[in-house]
């Protein structure tokens, strides 16, 4: 491998140079490629000598172009078996992010710049606020995906998005729904489907998903306990969680098996088994769950203030449950460690539980404990 100066004469007899980079590949290939300037040409003669070192080295001639490597890389995720949400999630991030903004580039000319020029044009659009910090962090961990696909990791190894603490914390009676609100909605339920649902989503903080694919064979009535060990993706189509965390057992409270017991003999015959199925016994779509708890909260009075709609998603639910789960005693919570809660929720990362809901636990500042401790300790 070496770098070397090259002269000729035009044919108007101006004298021109360049400099050259000669290097065998790892393959035993030879390549001369041209430089106008001495330190450009220093620099790549060094990459390269890294690169076929570590036998990742592409030469330009026979590069591909991110573009090229992104669409490999979907076609690989697709041939394991990945969701088809997933595999769209993946796809609208190479279309409408990476293709426009880096898909030309040849894999053999990215480099670390380059990936961060890449990622600071995304973080610009953050700024101006097209786009949002969440989406071009999981662009760029796509992104960093399809290139490791491609071989190519050590190129984006070290560029990131920071994650951003919550803009605000989640707050009962605005995210999710207090206590009161939730009583006035087990009210005004008039069927045993609706009063079942309800309490499902709101005392077991199942996601829609889980619900939605939720089995009877997954519910032992006499012992009290929920499985989860499926869940039905936005297209209806039943896999397994979304975690290996996801796969958990909750316990069901007393109210919870009456109401599912009395649901149970009413339920439509449904060939999955399901728990809460459609009247033809399929799954129900994500957007028809949604309209059967917003028909409650209007029925029940559980309407947002300005616009007369009702308040809350079918997630929210989910953070009531958390926040129950979360909350002293004293306050009709059950007062459970964060480990406790974050099976119960079947997250994958203690982290991932204290970001959403870290601020609903007791911050240790009880002076009543601490004199109690002390006492006892200096007794």
């Amino acid at each position: 491998m070496s770098v070397r100066r090259r002269e000729w004469k035009t044919r108007t007899g101006e004298i021109k140079q360049a400099w050259i980079v000669d290097y065998t590949d790892q393959h035993g290939k030879r390549h001369i490629e041209t430089f106008q300037r001495k330190k450009d040409a220093g620099a790549h003669e060094a990459k390269v000598r890294i690169e076929v070192g570590k036998g990742v080295h592409v030469a330009p001639s026979e590069s591909i172009t991110v573009a090229e490597a992104a669409e490999q890389w979907i076609k690989r995720v697709e041939a394991n078996g990945r969701e088809r949400a997933t595999v769209k999630g993946y796809q609208e991030h190479v279309d409408l992010h990476i293709v426009p903004r880096i898909g030309r580039v040849k894999l053999a000319k990215l480099s670390a710049l380059s990936v961060e020029s890449f990622r600071d044009q995304m973080l610009a659009d953050v700024e101006e606020g097209t786009l949002s910090r969440h989406t071009a962090r999981a662009v760029l961990r796509s992104f960093k995906m399809a290139l490791k696909s491609a071989k190519h990791a050590h190129v984006g190894a070290n560029v990131g998005i920071a994650p951003t603490k919550r803009e605000r914390r989640l707050e009962p009676g605005r995210d999710f729904p207090e206590t009161g609100e939730i009583k006035r909605l087990l009210a005004a339920a008039t069927t045993e489907r609706q009063r079942a649902l309800l309490l499902t989503a709101a005392l077991t903080g199942l996601r829609a998903s889980e619900l939605r694919g939720l089995r009877w064979s997954d519910v032992d009535l006499k012992v009290a306990e929920l499985h989860v060990r499926q869940r039905a993706d936005r297209y209806n189509v039943i896999g397994a969680p979304k975690s290996k965390a996801g796969t958990r057992t909750t316990p069901l409270a007393p109210e919870l098996v009456s109401a599912l017991k009395t649901w149970k003999l009413a339920c439509p015959i449904s060939d999955a088994d399901l728990v809460f199925p459609t009247n033809a016994g399929q799954i129900t779509h994500h957007a028809n769950m949604l309209r059967e708890l917003q028909a409650l909260q209007r029925a029940g009075g559980v309407l947002e203030r300005e616009t007369g709609e009702p308040k809350y998603a079918l997630h929210a639910f989910r953070h009531f449950f958390a926040s129950w789960c979360i909350n002293p005693k004293e306050r009709g919570g059950r007062e459970l460690a964060p480990k406790v809660v974050q099976h119960l929720l079947g997250h994958s990362s203690i982290v991932m539980t204290l970001d959403v809901y870290g601020h609903l636990f007791k911050d240790g500042g009880d002076r009543a404990e601490l004199a109690a401790a002390s006492s006892a300790l200096l007794a």
